[in-house]
């Protein structure tokens, strides 16, 4: 499967900035079951400087500054991927237990087992308290495979919670989200990740794009597509397991992988400083379209 994207960030501002300084995560990773064809980033006012580095998480970072004063900004982001979806059949039978796994990421023996080691650690953003952990352990019964165990905790999240854009932000703590079971797609992931951390299992936040479909006989409005956030699971001799809360799936083929990292505040698609501008407006459109 074959998809273009459109990333379009605008800022408007009540005054003029004089300069602005950004980090932007826009560039899709290359993975085993996503090609990235081709990608650009595009910034107006043109910046006097642009460069891309790789960080730690080898995701690609686009850097710019704008020194030139400007009361609007806009990032524009536009790639080609290709999606092999990830071969699902076998992870059913999956049988390794939880506790096995749990106990391969506490004591590391090689180079695959010590990079997971460093997702099982809780985050600022992903401290579980003792409900957290009980709700956890209701999924990860003892001997249960970890493949069973993380489909029944996905399963119970998007049962259990009620997709709500107006009740959360970035600061939102995740015990807040799991006391009101509530949330968007960015709580959902945190408060997975804060489970599978709390007993002990290695899981990242993955940012990218997910295709909405319109309904039969309409267009798809432009600007539909969202940028979508979900989790994987690190499983000995599968690697990293795709698992989306807010959907209730195991991303297979409309999932477009942008960046990973340990939470959100690792991958934030784009972050920066300015001098002035007063009060900010942000507008983001996301057009994602199924290629040849």
């Amino acid at each position: 499967m074959k998809y273009t994207i459109r990333h379009v960030t605008t800022y408007k501002y009540s005054d003029k900035v004089s300069l602005t300084q950004n980090h932007a995560r826009l560039i899709p990773l290359n993975t085993f079951n996503q090609k990235r064809i081709s990608a650009s980033v595009t910034i107006v006012p043109e910046p006097d400087y642009q460069a891309e580095f790789k960080d730690y998480f080898d995701n690609t970072v686009t850097v710019f500054e704008i020194p030139t004063l400007h009361e609007e900004m806009q990032v524009i982001a536009t790639s080609e991927v290709e999606i092999q979806g990830a071969p699902l059949q076998g992870l059913f039978a999956h049988n390794t237990q939880w506790e096995s796994v749990r106990d391969q990421i506490r004591y590391p023996v090689d180079q695959s087992m010590l990079a997971a080691q460093f997702f099982s650690i809780p985050t600022r953003l992903t401290q579980a308290n003792k409900a957290i952990l009980d709700y956890t352990l209701m999924s990860f019964t003892p001997g249960r495979s970890i493949v069973e165990s993380c489909d029944d905790l996905m399963n119970r999240i998007f049962n259990d919670f009620t997709f709500d854009p107006s009740f959360s932000t970035i600061n939102t703590p995740v015990s807040h989200v799991f006391e009101h079971k509530r949330g968007v797609c960015q709580d959902y992931a945190h408060l997975t990740l804060t489970c599978l951390r709390s007993i002990g299992l290695a899981a990242r936040y993955v940012s990218g794009y997910i295709e909405t479909i319109p309904p039969p006989g309409q267009e798809k409005l432009t600007g539909a597509d969202a940028t979508h956030a979900w989790v994987a699971l690190f499983v000995p001799g599968s690697g990293w397991i795709d698992y989306d809360p807010t959907n209730n799936l195991k991303p297979y083929d409309q999932h477009v992988t942008l960046a990973v990292g340990r939470d959100f505040a690792d991958i934030t698609p784009l972050k920066g400083i300015m001098f002035g501008g007063g009060n900010q407006v942000l507008d983001v459109s996301v057009d994602m379209n199924r290629g040849q």
